[in-house]
């Protein structure tokens, strides 16, 4: 009797010992907030940097409850917006479409940009912009190429651009969610010699 309760005291010990230790604070130079197994769980806060190089919450988000408590508003921005199913126009929007985790999570998709062999022969650099809808839930689609460069470079940052995972919130227009036009720029450029 005394092992079997001896035996039940170490198994609650090392159940205890084994949630303590499954949570813990994860701090990067971008982001910071508790883990669970490699899950982001409760608030998070997300930094940016402002053009004076201060380092700025830019979003406070709950990841339990999946809910934006805080974001740094921008200037605002011009989007195009769904008004009514396939009608579309150009405005302002009182909440922009914003990714999970700011900018700099973002830019962690398009460092995965590879330099397609035909522009780097032909020494073609610059920029494309690829659009494509934010929806209501904070999902991707319709992604195009809106300005591009050639060489390769255009299906190259449509390829990364599609690879972006499905963390957005929605645009607001007051209190309601609108599809939205993103355009993301992604940047070729060679290195110097």
């Amino acid at each position: 009797m005394k092992s079997t309760i001896y035996t039940c005291w170490q198994l609650l010990l090392l159940v205890l010992a084994f949630t303590a230790n499954a949570q813990k604070m994860h701090t990067t130079k971008w982001e910071s907030g508790m883990l669970d197994r490699r899950t982001k769980v409760g608030v998070w806060e997300y930094y940016g940097v402002t053009p004076s190089q201060e380092k700025v919450v830019v979003q406070r988000y709950d990841h339990s409850v999946k809910e934006l408590l805080y974001y740094r508003p921008v200037s605002n921005s011009i989007y195009s917006i769904e008004v009514s199913p396939g009608q579309w126009t150009r405005r302002a929007v009182d909440r922009p479409p914003l990714f999970i985790g700011g900018d700099a999570a973002l830019a962690a998709y398009t460092t995965q940009l590879q330099y397609p062999e035909q522009a780097q022969e032909r020494r073609i650099q610059g920029q494309v912009t690829v659009g494509f809808v934010v929806d209501t839930l904070g999902h991707t689609a319709a992604h195009r190429v809106l300005r591009g460069i050639g060489g390769g470079c255009d299906q190259e940052a449509l390829r990364v651009a599609k690879t972006v995972p499905n963390e957005w919130i929605p645009a607001q227009l007051g209190a309601k969610a609108v599809p939205v036009e993103y355009e993301l720029t992604l940047t070729f450029r060679l290195a110097q010699p």
